[in-house]
């Protein structure tokens, strides 16, 4: 191709910038460099990137902000078309799609299990997707999952060491602001999941019962709240089986999240 075009991600809490370095691959001097971009889902394109002209082997840096509305799968497209010197004809090239990871506005988030029921009877949105996976421990499965995804155990407090960082459901009352208070890293995320191993219901289940189900949930940095049932049984031969239920209160997170697990899953090896 006469243009190179590599685009780059940086994701800032409610916007990203596409950052694209173009490279002028020829001989010839490539005027009217220009990057069309698009969005599908719940995506705002603020500005546009100003054409360029290129010499030949020169390089740009282009820069296009967007605006994140929700968590609905996003997808950014576009195209670059240019003209050469002394040439009236423009020639295009199509890009790669970007995909726009959900996961990077879904925080761990604690809530109650009485606000977790009520939640559930409120929500409309559902999404039902069935356990497909290699694994055949339920609590790897889980734990891998809730790793992929940043799910937490509904009811269950972290430790206290964890739980300063983290952030708790405003539903849920009785908890303090430090309680409340933000951290993330690989470290709490680690100490959060050790503990969730030694949680007596969920280990009693998962090693003496064919039997398993637990509430999971998370929220998105929009406020949307994501609640999610997971329900397996272990099958003679080993193999896990079972649904995972997501309700939400709008239709995006439902199906993004779904989308998410979907992957996860399909992707657990041992």
């Amino acid at each position: 191709d006469p243009l190179y075009v590599e685009a780059f991600l940086q994701v800032n809490q409610f916007d990203l910038l596409v950052e694209m370095l173009v490279v002028n691959r020829t001989q010839d001097s490539l005027q009217n460099v220009t990057v069309e971009l698009s969005t599908h889902g719940d995506l705002k394109l603020v500005e546009r990137p100003a054409p360029v002209s290129l010499a030949p082997g020169q390089q740009a840096v282009l820069h296009a902000p967007i605006k994140v509305r929700s968590t609905e799968a996003g997808i950014i497209l576009g195209y670059v078309t240019f003209s050469r010197r002394g040439s009236s004809d423009k020639e295009c090239l199509v890009l790669n799609e970007l995909h726009i990871d959900v996961l990077d506005y879904i925080e761990r988030r604690w809530t109650c299990e009485l606000a977790f029921r009520s939640m559930w009877a409120e929500f409309e949105w559902e999404n039902k997707i069935h356990v497909n996976t290699s694994f055949t421990d339920v609590s790897e499965f889980l734990e891998h999952l809730m790793k992929m995804t940043n799910l937490t155990v509904v009811g269950f407090r972290p430790p206290a060491s964890v739980m300063r960082r983290l952030k708790f459901s405003a539903a849920c009352a009785g908890l303090d602001e430090a309680e409340r208070a933000a951290g993330d890293g690989e470290e709490d995320e680690d100490r959060y999941l050790q503990s969730v191993r030694k949680i007596p219901t969920l280990r009693k289940l998962s090693e003496s019962s064919s039997f398993f189900a637990v509430n999971l949930y998370s929220r998105s940095i929009f406020g949307e709240d994501a609640l999610v049932n997971v329900s397996i049984e272990k099958l003679p031969g080993g193999k896990l089986a079972g649904s995972i239920r997501i309700r939400s209160r709008t239709q995006g997170i439902a199906l993004s999240l779904g989308d998410r697990i979907t992957v996860v899953q399909r992707g657990l090896t041992k």
